[in-house]
């Protein structure tokens, strides 16, 4: 099979997934060992994302068991560590690497964080927001120009979580919204980290959502997050560690409701539940994606026949 039999179309709009984590390697193969209950839980899953940055290996194990289930499932590859946000030029090692494994597995979509994740050639756990300035705007655009170029194809980007207040004078939507006219790039909408970001910074998320150029928005993340409380101050932590809350998906709802379904994937990155357990969000993802889809529909037909 060539590299461009291999590669995937597009997702349908509808399309749900799952990052994919090597403690569900077997249960993908085996669907037998990842139910909760009765059913197939990859009847629920449409893709899996991966993270990049975990392959960018020449071989081992990993890429056994990746290359497996490429034959079986279609992928998406989510970078965090490009630096796209950053001050500095793009790492062209890291950037041949995350080529390499967009190459080799020839995803449906390969999107990267808006971040400011690696200073000096130190790459950073955190990953930190761009300020909000024209400098920062041009040389972000600079950097997905680069990255596009390398790796052949268009990629999306995605909105970070916020804890701190940014410089600048140009709002976060607006500055992804320019980044996608300059760049032809997508965008990646967090919902979460839109969620998590108005809670710290005192914003409003539905305007915030409104805000966001919805015909550039291609892809959608859906995560859970804590609560941090110290000395009296609430944070919002976007750890990826437990199921969506009601209000991210209530701003899931409204999004969808106005802008028609979009590709979504469940993130879930730190105490990594049962497959099963995915699949159950990933179907009510789906419930809610369908649910708000119909509103949609029904609206419209009303206004059409009045």
């Amino acid at each position: 099979m060539t590299q461009k039999d291999h590669t995937d179309p597009a997702p349908a709009p509808t399309s749900v997934g799952v990052g994919l984590k090597p403690a569900h390697y077997r249960d993908v193969l085996s669907p037998d060992r990842g139910r909760i209950g009765a059913g197939d839980p990859l009847s629920h899953i449409d893709f899996f994302e991966i993270h990049a940055e975990n392959y960018m290996c020449a071989g081992g194990a990993p890429h056994a068991w990746l290359t497996e289930i490429r034959q079986h499932r279609q992928l998406s590859v989510h970078g965090v560590c490009l630096s796209l946000g950053g001050h500095d030029d793009l790492d062209r090692d890291h950037l041949e690497r995350l080529r390499i494994v967009v190459d080799r597995y020839q995803p449906m979509l390969v999107s990267e964080h808006m971040a400011w994740s690696a200073h000096d050639g130190v790459f950073y756990n955190d990953l930190i927001a761009p300020p909000l300035t024209e400098t920062a705007l041009q040389r972000t655009a600079l950097h997905i120009d680069q990255t596009q170029e390398a790796l052949a194809r268009r990629i999306l980007i995605e909105n970070p979580s916020q804890y701190l207040t940014m410089p600048g004078d140009i709002s976060e939507p607006d500055f992804l919204n320019t980044l996608a006219r300059k760049t032809g790039c997508g965008l990646l909408l967090d919902i979460n980290n839109v969620y998590v970001s108005a809670c710290n910074l005192g914003f409003d998320a539905e305007h915030y959502l409104d805000a966001i150029d919805a015909d550039k928005v291609e892809e959608i993340h859906l995560a859970g997050h804590t609560i941090d409380r110290a000395r009296g101050v609430e944070i919002r932590i976007d750890d990826h560690g437990s199921p969506v809350c009601d209000d991210v998906g209530a701003l899931y709802r409204r999004f969808i409701a106005q802008v028609g379904p979009r590709p979504t994937l469940i993130e879930w990155d730190t105490d990594t539940p049962p497959l099963g357990a995915l699949a159950l969000e990933a179907k009510k993802a789906a419930e809610w994606m369908r649910a708000a889809t119909a509103t949609t529909q029904l609206q419209t037909g009303a206004f059409e026949n009045a």
